[in-house]
């Protein structure tokens, strides 16, 4: 049973920072193109960060772009979020995500809450 296992949310002031992990059990980490998303009370879920299963290329929201940034380290089966510059809008709980590069499986995390309050 494929696991991912979200951490590092938290409370932060605005303009500070967070790093975001996601650890993922089970399965073969640089097969599955990784991603970062999260949703915010009242809204939909959406995509904030993106980076291919070969590592080579990376894709952010344009509400994060120059602020987050996403990583990989494959032989830690861990996913990265770090996230500079904090604002209240990036209040939500972000979720990791990962989708098999050829076969159609997809799983998720469990969510980890991220405030950013003064």
């Amino acid at each position: 049973q494929v696991q991912l296992v979200e951490s590092g949310g938290g409370l932060v002031q605005p303009g500070g920072s967070l790093r975001l992990s996601c650890a993922a059990s089970k399965f073969a980490f640089s097969t599955y193109a990784l991603s970062w998303y999260r949703q915010a009370p009242g809204k939909e879920r959406e995509l904030v960060a993106i980076i291919t299963s070969g590592g080579g290329s990376t894709n952010y929201a344009e509400s994060v772009k120059g602020r987050f940034t996403i990583s990989r380290d494959v032989a830690k089966n861990t996913v990265y979020l770090q996230m500079n510059s904090l604002k209240p809008e990036d209040t939500a709980v972000y979720y990791c995500n990962a989708k098999h590069r050829i076969r159609p499986e997809i799983y998720w995390g469990q969510g980890t809450q991220v405030t950013v309050s003064s």
